[in-house]
């Protein structure tokens, strides 16, 4: 019924230094298939640093948090102008709520979140919304946050979502680093968090910020307040 969608930055740049919009297409596409089926949908995406660094033309090497403030700040409307126009395609509406951990911590804050994220979905509008970098200093300085794992669970819990889907690069929860160890098998289902508590995972790559420790922490959460969550990849065909 209700279904919380989070992509990556390493899918949404899928090897590049840039948004890949070959790869946005087919995640707006399936978005819009679901809200088509009558499915309420909700992205969570990230994007907006790779996107600055790529309208600035600056390297990723040796910035600071107040710099990455800066490439967040102008990568935020280029992420959002490019699926205004994907989601338009499709004749659907979309809106952006940017949010920090402030916002979900404080009471009021929660509420208001959560009104206007409802009313939203009631007026069929796709949210899209995003960890807002440019004041959030957590999420850029250290990993709290991840690279948008966590916030999408807590919107998960939000707005009672059903579903959690995380889109990456990788297929799912390994045994191992599949990048590492060759023998790495995947983990079709998890039923208890205890038989993959020594996981810590495959990393999301050099562009993103998340990794399989912070999908799991984000899985933790959701899962606690009655939401399935499934982690896979976003270049599987019509994996939604």
């Amino acid at each position: 019924r209700r279904v919380v969608v989070k992509a990556g930055t390493t899918l949404l740049t899928h090897g590049t230094d840039r948004l890949n919009l070959q790869v946005m297409a087919t995640l707006v596409e399936q978005i819009a298939q679901l809200r088509r089926a009558d499915v309420e949908a909700l992205l969570v995406s990230s994007g907006a640093v790779a996107a600055g660094r790529h309208a600035l033309g600056e390297p990723r090497a040796g910035r600071d948090v107040p710099f990455k403030q800066v490439l967040a700040a102008a990568g935020q409307s280029r992420l959002m102008h490019a699926y205004e126009q994907l989601f338009d395609w499709h004749q659907i509406p979309v809106a952006q709520a940017l949010l920090s951990r402030k916002d979900m911590t404080d009471r009021l804050g929660y509420l208001n979140v959560r009104n206007t994220i409802l009313s939203l979905l009631e007026r069929r509008v796709i949210p899209v919304i995003n960890e807002n970098d440019v004041v959030a200093v957590e999420e850029l300085a250290g990993e709290f946050f991840g690279d948008n794992d966590n916030l999408s669970a807590m919107v998960a819990n939000l707005i009672d979502a059903d579903l959690l889907v995380m889109l990456g690069e990788v297929e799912g929860l390994f045994t191992a680093d599949p990048h590492l160890h060759p023998d790495a098998r995947l983990i079709p289902s998890v039923d208890g968090f205890a038989s993959v508590e020594d996981i810590g995972g495959v990393p999301s790559g050099d562009k993103g910020r998340g990794g399989m420790a912070t999908k799991l922490q984000a899985a933790r959460l959701a899962t606690a307040a009655g939401a399935d969550v499934v982690i896979a990849s976003g270049l599987e065909p019509n994996v939604l």
